[in-house]
């Protein structure tokens, strides 16, 4: 039995009480915590109180609730799936990215018309309420069962200079990357992440546990003189994926020597 005598709500000296186990080992990553009448045998505290405890803590990630199994300490191991950024094109100008070709598609492909926000006009370098093309996929890996959200974004008027993209703003990224070139664009990207909470439908799509952020990919294909052309996004759990990039030096221009 522990006695409780730190200051602060109940509940929040339970918390701190299990959180302290689980960071001294003592509650193992991904074991089942003790039922909830062995807490409050333990700490000497009434059910409402171990329950708010175990909100608490799975608030904070450290917990996360099976149904009906029980509470389980949050594992720390690695993530299941590397997610490699990089992209390659052969010498019959195919596009090739190296998790392009391993993902499922576990519905049909989502086409609709939509508009910039200003977060999408800024990566596409144009304002808000522009005229876009949208192409939403669900993948799914099927050696991990990772999910992720994918979304395409085409300006209608980048997608109005290569027809093929017009009449079918669906196609996959290294198909699109291939359209794009074959209207003389010599095409680069660029990318940012950042992690950030989940909203309650990619939650619930990506079946993300309790207090688990998301890994949100915003990639910008750009073309001649630098124009952004189209935008991509992916959004996968945290807890599952992790990125890798493949970096190479840009070239400096030669320095002009002083006459």
């Amino acid at each position: 039995m522990t006695e409780i005598q730190r200051p602060g709500a109940l509940y929040q000296q339970v918390a701190a009480a299990i959180r302290a186990a689980i960071l001294s080992g003592e509650f193992a990553p991904d074991s089942l915590l003790p039922s909830e009448a062995q807490l409050m045998a333990r700490y000497q505290v009434s059910r409402p109180t171990v329950r708010n405890a175990i909100a608490a803590l799975r608030a904070e990630g450290l917990i996360n609730v099976r149904h009906g199994k029980g509470s389980f300490v949050r594992s720390d191991d690695q993530p299941v799936l590397t997610l490699e950024r990089h992209i390659s094109r052969t010498t019959d100008s195919r596009f090739v990215m190296p998790n392009g070709d391993l993902w499922d598609e576990s519905e049909d492909p989502s086409t609709y018309r939509t508009r910039t926000t200003k977060e999408t006009g800024r990566l596409l370098g144009v304002g808000t309420e522009e005229a876009l093309f949208g192409c939403d996929r669900l993948l799914v890996d099927p050696s991990t069962g990772t999910r992720a959200m994918h979304r395409t974004l085409i300006p209608f008027e980048v997608a109005e200079a290569a027809p093929l993209l017009s009449d079918e703003p669906c196609k996959h990224p290294a198909e699109i990357y291939r359209v794009l070139t074959s209207g003389d664009h010599k095409l680069w990207w660029s990318e940012t992440v950042r992690a950030r909470m989940p909203l309650p439908d990619e939650r619930t799509t990506l079946q993300l546990p309790d207090a688990t952020p998301i890994l949100h990919m915003a990639r910008v294909t750009h073309g001649t003189e630098d124009r952004q052309l189209i935008l991509e996004e992916l959004r996968v759990g945290a807890d599952r994926a992790e990125l890798a990039y493949r970096i190479t030096a840009d070239k400096q221009q030669a320095r002009r020597a002083r006459t």
